[in-house]
């Protein structure tokens, strides 16, 4: 069994998630939840950028940590098979390895961990 991408990062970026959702709970809005991210990484000095455009097709990230995961905010009741295509859509676009899927809207968070596939074809 292959070691994870970016064990300790990855560890790293759940935390501030979990920390954010803390400090906001459930039913705070997608911006919310980004500005609490991106300050709690600016403390942990984690580098984050935050609403990046990517390639020419004019999509915004929620924000990359340390130029290496792609990290993607919702707020909303259930996460749907679009959210995750178009979380795969940013990893082809950036080349990023890995990124985090989060909704905040949920009791407890789960971030899902989506690795790139390569080779992935999925239609907008």
């Amino acid at each position: 069994m292959s070691e994870p991408i970016y064990k300790e990062l990855s560890y790293d970026i759940v935390g501030v998630l979990l920390s954010t959702h803390n400090e906001l709970g459930s039913y705070a809005k997608e911006k919310q939840y980004g500005d609490v991210a991106s300050r709690i990484f600016k403390e942990r000095r984690m580098g984050f950028d935050r609403e990046v455009k990517i390639g020419d097709s004019g999509n915004i990230v929620d924000g990359i940590v340390e130029h290496k995961v792609l990290v993607e905010f919702k707020a909303k009741r259930i996460l749907t098979r679009e959210d995750y295509y178009q979380t795969q859509r940013y990893l082809q676009e950036t080349g990023l390895k890995l990124a985090f899927l989060v909704n905040f809207r949920d009791k407890y968070i789960k971030p899902k961990r989506i690795v790139r596939i390569d080779n992935w074809k999925k239609h907008s």
